[in-house]
């Protein structure tokens, strides 16, 4: 098993738009909405793929280096706690996205995807 990295910044009120946030959508693939499952990213371009990784602390600390810069929000889940979920769920295959309201209506996802996943049926990207 592998995993792999996404993330998406947008306006949070995109996020109603879930016609393109489904594979049955003919716009999902080119839509830089994220997926509504969080499996359905690998049905995604490969260029969607921030980051391949197959050691679980190297992607637990990549989406710790994602999150940290963020501005303060009122999640108040402390990241030690955040990193010790992610190194316990993603070897058992448990997919892991975060997401985070910022300022002026932004949104941001920080997502790991297991690949491959036990939720969806895609191939992986990066053999398509």
């Amino acid at each position: 098993m592998h995993w792999h990295a996404y993330t998406w910044l947008g306006h949070g009120l995109d996020l109603k738009n879930e016609a393109e946030r489904r594979p049955t959508s003919p716009d999902f693939a080119t839509s830089p909405l994220p997926p509504m499952r969080t499996g359905d990213w690998l049905a995604k371009p490969r260029t969607r793929i921030a980051e391949t990784f197959d050691d679980v602390d190297k992607a637990a600390n990549w989406m710790a280096g994602e999150y940290e810069p963020l501005p303060p929000s009122s999640d108040t889940t402390p990241l030690a706690h955040r990193l010790a979920t992610v190194t316990d769920l993603l070897p058992r295959g448990v997919d892991v996205q975060w997401g985070e309201w910022l300022h002026q209506g932004r949104f941001i996802t920080v997502g790991m995807i297991c690949c491959p996943n036990r939720h969806v049926n895609h191939p992986c990207p990066l053999l398509r």
